[in-house]
């Protein structure tokens, strides 16, 4: 029997039952529609996330009290000394300490509750902010510990709308402030609004909360961020007398991490979250073949008498065989063509309304994940339909004639 006609024997098949073949196809279009979408949307925020880290991490350094990512862990283990001494380092070129005040402002009846950073003017060159009108907080507002905010841009629309905030008071507590400068618009990174932020001097914050500790450190190095952690890490274990030459970080109390070491483990978390969701999306495709199984047993014995009629013919085992394998690849290739396409279409709409409440995000349709899921849906048809194909081809032809259903 010639492999032509072995192949137009399965096509036809498929076509007569069109119905049963797409509900066949059902779990298949599922399933790697899934593994797509799973996986490129994954990949999209995975490249949204860098980006913005990388979008302000040139050179930067951050050190946090480990309680800040560590439950049970100290808050307090950094204090201003801390900061006069990584001050002085040779491989550091500026640093900014930082107090957080969690409190509203207020302007008239307006109302908001953005994050407020106390810090001297090093923080905006450390994060590159840049200013839209006014000024940035000057070492003199620091000695003098004077009561002046820098709002971020969407702060300044909050509270004043069209009117220029220039030299009006707000309220911060029980402190009136003076604005004195108002930041350009970043708009969103890591998902958190960049545009809310209050700057006040870190002296003010310190003696409106009475904290005696910082809440972080802001860093930049001057070209060499392993030599600056080094440095940092060595300065602060002396002056904690924290004896770590194993670099363990669970004897030090604090973090030092460069926005490069940052990225890194995002795209290892976010890697890893991605490969786990497509995994979960992948055991769609095991239903999807465990269907087509049942479907292509039902098939068989719908057509044993069809069955019967061509060996008698002439087909050999083969021949039955290569005929329902291809039903059964054919069924999974064409539901995994058109769960490609559905996944891709859902991922471009999700990253659409994504980006209209996170800025700037472009679909990352990842070309593995379609590969992968092509091998999948091939690997699932050959899988799941080579035991109805083998009990189609092992029929004997006197007793499939013979069969009555």
């Amino acid at each position: 029997m010639l492999i032509s006609d072995t192949i137009s024997a399965a096509y036809k098949a498929l076509t007569i039952n069109r119905m049963r073949s797409l509900l066949t196809m059902l779990g298949i279009i599922i399933g790697v529609g899934s593994v797509v979408l799973m996986v490129s949307i994954g990949r999209t925020f995975e490249a949204y996330i860098l980006d913005q880290v990388e979008s302000f991490s040139n050179n930067l350094i951050e050190v946090y009290p480990t309680g800040f990512e560590k439950f049970g862990r100290t808050l307090d283990s950094l204090v201003y000394e801390d900061f006069e001494a990584v001050e002085k380092l040779s491989t550091v070129e500026s640093v900014a300490p930082v107090i957080f005040l969690t409190e509203s402002v207020q302007y008239g009846t307006e109302e908001v509750t953005p994050f407020i950073f106390g810090t001297v003017s090093n923080f905006f060159n450390n994060y590159g902010l840049k200013l839209e009108k006014g000024r940035l907080l000057d070492s003199n507002d620091e000695k003098g510990a004077r009561n002046v905010a820098v709002l971020g841009w969407q702060t300044a629309q909050d509270l004043f709308g069209d009117q220029d905030p220039l030299g009006e008071k707000i309220r911060i507590a029980s402190r009136s402030y003076t604005v004195v400068g108002v930041m350009q618009t970043l708009g969103s990174a890591l998902m958190q609004d960049m545009d809310t932020p209050v700057y006040v001097p870190f002296n003010t914050a310190a003696a409106a909360t009475g904290q005696k500790t910082l809440s972080y450190m802001s860093l930049k190095s001057k070209g060499d961020d392993d030599l600056a952690l080094a440095d940092i890490k060595s300065t602060l274990r002396q002056r904690h007398s924290i004896d770590n030459p194993d670099e363990d970080p669970d004897k030090d109390d604090f973090i030092a991490r460069s926005a490069e070491q940052a990225t890194e483990i995002i795209g290892q978390v976010t890697m890893g979250l991605t490969a786990f969701v497509g995994l979960i999306a992948g055991v769609s495709l095991l239903v999807g073949g465990i269907g087509i199984m049942n479907i292509m047993l039902v098939a068989v014995s719908e057509r044993t008498r069809e069955i019967g009629l061509r060996k008698a013919l002439g087909a050999r085992k083969r021949d039955i065989l290569i005929q329902f394998l291809l039903e059964a690849v054919s069924l999974t290739l064409l539901g995994g063509c058109i769960g490609i396409i559905g996944g891709a279409i859902i991922g471009l709409v999700l990253t659409a309304v994504a980006a209209k409440f996170l800025g700037d995000m472009r679909f990352a349709l990842s070309l593995p994940a379609l590969f992968s899921a092509v091998l999948m849906a091939l690997v699932t048809g050959i899988a799941f339909g080579i035991y109805p194909a083998k009990k189609a081809a092992n029929l004997s032809p006197i007793e499939a004639i013979r069969w009555d259903r």
